[in-house]
């Protein structure tokens, strides 16, 4: 790599936690923020997948990687990955929680179990990572980072639980922003529509199998929208919409 190359390169030796990096929005993440040169750290349950892209990406990038399996929905794995993180590389700079998935869909079908798993998901890991990270993020002026959702801004009549918790991570996180902004925090949610990824529909099929290339937003584009985010020197940037352009139509 040259030294114009390095030069450009604005997360050059700085550290980010990816959630929920196996696939999709957090692997399109974990790419866009070694080409920026950051160390990275992936984070979800799915160690093989993570495995293999840690390779892509350090040979690709020429950055160091981390693999951490992490269950966002366990207090103490959380901690622990934040406490290796800061281990392996002496601090974190950019915390990604992207970690999120979708159960059922009507009120009065779904489980208390279904309920309890996007809570404890969506909710309580998105609150167990921003705790750990805080002091170290502060300590580096670094940025929090939170994909929302189109669904945690309008209502909507299909799966209210899971919107309700996009919601939550709205209101958690410009709450957080108030808090430790004056501290020289950086902290932008990040709010996609339908993308184009292993993610469920209330159907229980996948938005990569419901549409094709070109119909909707591309992984890529939401990694984009958050390595701009993270790579703000002396501002935040409080939130990006990516929708694709007809989601307004029949409003």
């Amino acid at each position: 790599m040259s030294t114009s190359e390095t030069a450009q390169r604005r997360l050059e030796g700085r550290t980010a936690i990816v959630t929920g990096a196996s696939s999709g929005i957090g692997a399109a993440t974990v790419r866009a923020l070694a080409e920026e040169g950051a160390n990275v750290v992936l984070a979800s349950r799915s160690e093989d997948r993570l495995t293999e892209l840690v390779e892509e990406v350090g040979d690709e990038h020429g950055v160091e990687t981390l693999v951490v399996p992490t269950n966002v929905r366990e207090e103490d794995e959380v901690d622990a990955l934040i406490e290796e993180t800061v281990d392996a590389f002496g601090g974190l700079d950019v915390l990604v929680n992207n970690a999120g998935l979708s159960r059922g869909s009507d009120v009065e079908d779904l489980s208390t179990e279904e309920y309890r798993t996007m809570q404890e998901t969506n909710v309580d890991g998105v609150f167990y990572a921003t705790r750990a990270a805080i002091p170290h993020v502060r300590e580096r002026e670094g940025h929090l980072v939170f994909v929302g959702s189109f669904a945690g801004k309008f209502p909507r009549p299909f799966n209210p639980v899971y919107a309700a918790t996009k919601w939550w991570v709205r209101g958690f996180a410009q709450s957080v922003a108030a808090q430790v902004g004056d501290e020289g925090v950086g902290v932008t949610i990040v709010n996609p529509s339908e993308v184009r990824t292993e993610f469920e529909t209330t159907d229980g099929d996948t938005f990569a199998e419901r549409f094709e290339e070109g119909e909707v937003t591309e992984s890529e584009e939401i990694a984009e929208a958050i390595r701009f985010a993270a790579t703000r020197e002396n501002s935040s940037v409080t939130e990006l919409d990516l929708y694709r352009r007809d989601k307004f139509s029949g409003f």
